[in-house]
């Protein structure tokens, strides 16, 4: 098994039956899905279900490491049996594409792949203004106060091999996505071979309700904001990783 692609899912039944369609048709086998919910009464369950074992290689995960979404990566990491992990959004059509190209980077000798909205001619779409002004704001601020190589630490995209998170001990809140953010600036700090693919994202294609809440939000990412500036210039590894991309990226 080349790529387990760990879905968390909260009621997301109308997204996820055109997510599976999209990756089963852009990806070449060696591939599995899982789909990972907190509750019994997702409705996410019901539509994976009524596919009726289409797709023989999508797997539905019960979180039983508690809710949230840093709760459900691990109970998707624990169940996979990929060589490489992608975390994925069912309602993220953009990032499909670049799939090929973060497989790429991880084979040819990095340990995180990242994909970026704000850089090599990616795009971030709709989606709370406020929501994308503070995400591109604090990737910047990140680069210059920290020396940050990623342009989108933020970012829910991300790739990585299996060995990476069992490196890396996370220790965020279960709000929104802030462990990815967490994830990103610890492997920095520990010296991984990091890349980066641009996308092109569009927030909620298919509608749905978004579960994002400003203040926790911006109180758990702050925290990681600030260990980011404390701890990236202070590293004694000596060994900023080179951020790669790969020769296609979009124009």
């Amino acid at each position: 098994m080349k790529i387990s692609i760990l879905i968390p899912v909260r009621n997301e039944g109308m997204h996820i039956k055109i997510m599976l369609k999209i990756l089963n048709s852009a990806l070449d086998g060696q591939h599995e899905i899982l789909v990972i919910h907190d509750l019994p009464d997702d409705e996410t369950i019901g539509a994976v279900k009524s596919m009726g074992g289409i797709y023989p290689n999508v797997r539905l995960i019960h979180n039983n490491f508690g809710k949230g979404v840093v709760n459900a990566v691990k109970a998707g990491v624990e169940a996979s049996e990929g060589e490489y992990i992608l975390i994925f959004a069912a309602d993220e059509i953009g990032p499909v594409l670049a799939i090929e190209d973060m497989v790429y980077l991880l084979d040819n000798g990095c340990d995180l792949v990242s994909c970026t909205r704000y850089a090599y001619g990616g795009r971030r779409l709709g989606g709370s203004l406020i929501g994308g002004f503070l995400s591109r704001f604090a990737n910047k601020l990140l680069c210059v106060l920290s020396g940050s190589v990623l342009t989108d630490a933020t970012t829910g995209i991300k790739m990585f091999k299996r060995s990476v998170f069992k490196e890396i001990p996370l220790e965020s809140r279960p709000i929104g996505w802030a462990f990815i953010f967490e994830f990103a600036v610890k492997a920095q700090y520990k010296g991984l071979r990091l890349g980066e693919v641009p996308i092109i994202s569009i927030d909620r294609l298919y509608g749905g309700k978004s579960t994002f809440l400003l203040w926790p939000w911006v109180k758990e990412y702050l925290r990681w904001f600030v260990w980011g500036i404390k701890h990236l210039p202070a590293s004694k590894r000596g060994n900023k990783p080179q951020v790669k991309i790969p020769h296609s990226t979009i124009n």
